[in-house]
């Protein structure tokens, strides 16, 4: 097993990019592709220009093992994802018997047209990935795998094709309660833990709420035994903080 298997995610619409719509994606990706042992690395989000699709699918495909894209697969004018990853790949790009024949799966005779036939256009040499609910595919083409923009629809996508991409190694993450330590209070400390363990990642994270403020200290990294060793050492920090230091009312 490989110690680390990377990934970038690129976010293909205008509508994402003007606010209209929401994305609701980039966190699920995050959350499943980090559970499988895919470290996501970078998301970029552009708009629906084929130089602008191109040019990302080139640079992000060459630069990470995986490069997933969501959106710009569907049936209207401005849905050129398919035709830009042919382009990008240098290949043709036409309609896919197997494609047409999932869509003949959910239209009736005389409904598959020609904006719906847009759907089945697959570029050379991909891999289908099936979408059980609205039957119009995704595709695989090298290292990098094309799904929906809706999220129902590329959730099931994710599903349909982790179980041939190669993970690596899991993360171990580790989240411990600074219970309302300020976060300059240990500053100084965890920046000298993490200095000690360069193989783990550590973030402080304050939120809020009614009740007030919290922090989380959250220590991220494949090795146990340094992910063991940099936990220790922020306990111990945060032990030694809460026995000198006076209730905090200020996240920083």
């Amino acid at each position: 097993m490989p110690a680390s298997v990377t990934a970038a995610l690129l976010v293909i619409g205008d509508e994402i990019l003007t606010g209209r719509t929401k994305d609701k994606n980039i966190g699920y990706v995050a959350e499943y592709l980090t559970g499988i042992g895919i470290d996501l690395r970078e998301v970029r989000i552009v708009p629906d220009e084929e130089a602008e699709i191109v040019s990302a699918v080139r640079a992000l495909s060459e630069r990470y093992t995986y490069l997933f894209t969501t959106g710009g697969i569907g049936p209207t004018h401005d849905d050129i994802t398919a035709d830009s990853i042919a382009k990008a790949f240098g290949v043709g790009i036409d309609l896919d018997p197997r494609a047409v024949a999932l869509l003949s799966e959910r239209y009736k005779p005389g409904e598959l047209n020609e904006a719906r036939l847009r759907m089945a256009r697959i570029p050379a040499g991909a891999d289908l990935i099936e979408n059980p609910i609205s039957k119009a595919p995704g595709f695989k083409l090298g290292n990098i795998i094309v799904m929906a923009g809706v999220p129902s629809i590329m959730q099931t996508m994710l599903d349909q094709v982790a179980p041939t991409l190669e993970t690596g190694a899991r993360m171990i993450i580790e989240t411990l309660e600074a219970d309302g330590l300020a976060e300059g209070l240990y500053a100084e400390g965890l920046g000298a833990i993490a200095q000690a363990h360069p193989t783990v990642s550590i973030g402080s994270y304050p939120s809020f709420s009614s009740s007030g403020f919290r922090n989380q200290i959250v220590v991220r990294g494949k090795d146990p035994a340094q992910v063991g060793g940099a936990v220790a050492a922020v306990r111990s920090l945060l032990e030694r903080l809460r026995s000198s230091a006076v209730p905090a009312r200020r996240p920083l």
